[in-house]
């Protein structure tokens, strides 16, 4: 469900590691990269602070990004693509992103640039399956 801000939170039937690992294997088999990986809850630990498990990944491909770059430097804030997965309080995991649209009214990007990544919300709806 997409909230005013341009987030969806896609519930996810996985904990918060498979979720992220099948995201990985996803993104992989589409020919795209993984650039970053983020470990939130690792972080906070090494800190001594408790953090429920909460991961961001950050992908794609330079072929469909570059594009978006060009047209609108300040994309780059929103780009590469990011999923946060995390666990709420009752132990259910979710799987969080800003939606193509969002990112393209942010930018004032036309239609044919945000169509180089609509098809994040497929990928990230697969993950979460």
């Amino acid at each position: 469900m997409e909230a005013s801000n341009g987030v969806v939170d896609l519930r996810s039937s996985r904990s918060v590691s498979e979720t992220v690992e099948r995201l990985e294997s996803l993104v992989g088999a589409r020919g795209m990269k993984v650039f970053a990986r983020i470990d939130f809850s690792g972080d906070a630990a090494t800190v001594g602070l408790s953090l429920r498990p909460m991961r961001m990944v950050l992908f794609g491909n330079p072929k469909t990004g570059t594009p978006l770059l060009a047209a609108s430097p300040q994309v780059g804030l929103d780009l590469p693509l990011k999923a946060l997965c995390w666990e709420d309080a009752h132990g259910v995991t979710w799987l969080s992103f800003n939606t193509p649209s969002y990112i393209g009214t942010r930018h004032g990007l036309s239609p044919e640039l945000v169509a180089n990544i609509a098809g994040v919300a497929a990928l990230l709806d697969e993950a979460a399956k």
